[in-house]
């Protein structure tokens, strides 16, 4: 069992949250705290999701309005998805470095983006001149 294993029902949530179940009712309708349903169509709420309840009234408690809460916790979903890929990512890059020691993974392309290399080889480099005037 993890921090997104939904286990709560919607009264346990709303305890844990210091909220009133219908409130919980309303964020689902709204979209700011969508809990897992069950097989019979029941909510189960996640310790992520109570988190993010408590989040929501100590929010709303400054003043932030149910439009800006939504827009805070769409920005710390964000930041958790994209801190649990690069975690992904490292996790991938770790495991290349042991399996093929020395071996280059990749290399940074023109654009910034990722260029995969094979074993051995050299990434391309760009030498073009480019030449600037201001226009007048």
């Amino acid at each position: 069992m993890d921090e997104n294993s939904p286990v709560f029902a919607i009264a346990m949530a709303a305890e844990l949250a210091g909220m009133h179940a219908q409130t919980l009712r309303q964020y689902d309708r709204l979209g700011l705290v969508v809990p897992q349903r069950t097989g019979g169509g029941s909510r189960r709420y996640s310790m992520r999701d109570v988190a993010q309840l408590r989040e929501i009234a100590r929010l709303g408690g400054e003043g932030v309005s149910l439009e800006g809460v939504r827009r805070v916790l769409e920005l710390e979903n964000q930041v958790q998805a994209l801190t649990e890929r690069v975690r992904d990512l490292e996790s991938a890059l770790a495991d290349e470095l042991v399996n093929r020691p020395g071996a280059r993974v990749f290399a940074a392309g023109a654009e910034g983006g990722i260029v995969p290399l094979r074993h051995g080889t050299r990434p391309q480099r760009q030498t073009a001149v480019v030449v600037w005037r201001p226009q007048r």
